[in-house]
């Protein structure tokens, strides 16, 4: 089970950037599990930016990036996206994708409910 994210970047402020997180090896299908995106800082816990529901029909964002960042799904390329706008340069952050969740209640799975990792790209917005 692997889930490979893009490469990130570096990016003024301002400016865009497009994450993707390409899912493979897995036994269940794609379209069977929530996704999350999270980033996390040096010396700062991981948390959450945005997740998506098996269909990609429910979204959440976190407040800090609600209204910048939009979060789809392709289930028949096993992929899920991230996309950036407005970045600003509290943004810079090391950014993860998850997978593993099978149920939807309507909000963000927490942090230690996802149980399959992306190894992490770099995002850093310039001011």
């Amino acid at each position: 089970e692997q889930l490979v994210e893009s490469e990130g970047g570096l990016v003024q402020a301002g400016g865009s950037l497009n994450l993707s997180c390409t899912a493979s090896g897995f036994v269940a299908d794609f379209d069977d599990y929530v996704m999350g995106w999270f980033r996390q800082t040096s010396g700062k816990e991981r948390e959450g930016v945005s997740c998506i529901s098996w269909s990609g029909a429910s979204t959440h964002y976190a407040d800090s990036v609600k209204g910048r960042f939009t979060v789809s799904r392709d289930n028949t390329l096993n992929t899920l996206y991230l996309q950036m706008d407005s970045l600003k340069p509290e943004d810079t952050a090391m950014y993860y994708c998850a997978t593993g969740v099978p149920w939807w209640n309507g909000y963000c799975p927490a942090l230690g409910d996802y149980n399959s990792w992306g190894q992490g790209t770099q995002v850093t917005v310039s001011s």
